[in-house]
């Protein structure tokens, strides 16, 4: 710092200046300072809490900070998100099968019941409990169907 010389100071905060090399005591070229400063110009606004807007450096072009690159690549989590994305239909399709099912089985199946115990009450016939016929599925003797019958579709 105490080789860098200040001159015509305004108000305005616009100023040029001047790098002296302390070892030979003369000043560096124009473009060693501008080629240091356009290297260093992110640091230089940063301790200024400027930047290219509202620190400008004449003859000095703006260049752009070089990219920050990102602590987790860009396929990782595109990766990353799709393979939610199937982990929850997965889970969502098995779980509405579930479900599904369960109303499957559980509606027919009371329905059936009642059905059931409503028909199915054993009879008992001179003390020897006896199965009434099933008139759901149709049972039929085949003593008594005559030859014609068992042909004859239904």
């Amino acid at each position: 710092i105490s080789h860098v010389l200040l001159c015509n100071v305004t108000q305005r905060v616009s100023f040029w200046f001047v790098v002296t090399d302390p070892s030979r005591n003369h000043t560096l070229p124009a473009v060693e300072v501008q080629s240091a400063i356009r290297m260093n110009r992110n640091r230089i606004n940063n301790a200024f809490f400027l930047n290219d807007q509202t620190l400008e450096f004449l003859r000095i072009p703006s260049t752009l900070a070089p990219p920050t690159d990102p602590s987790v690549p860009i396929w990782i989590i595109i990766f990353g998100v799709v393979f939610c994305i199937v982990i929850v239909a997965t889970m969502l399709l098995i779980l509405s099968g579930i479900r599904q099912r369960r109303r499957e089985n559980k509606g027919p199946s009371e329905m059936e019941d009642t059905e059931d115990k409503w028909e199915n009450t054993i009879t008992i016939e001179n003390g020897i409990p006896c199965d009434p016929l099933d008139m759901k599925g149709g049972h039929v003797n085949d003593a008594f169907v005559t030859e014609d019958e068992r042909l004859t579709p239904l």
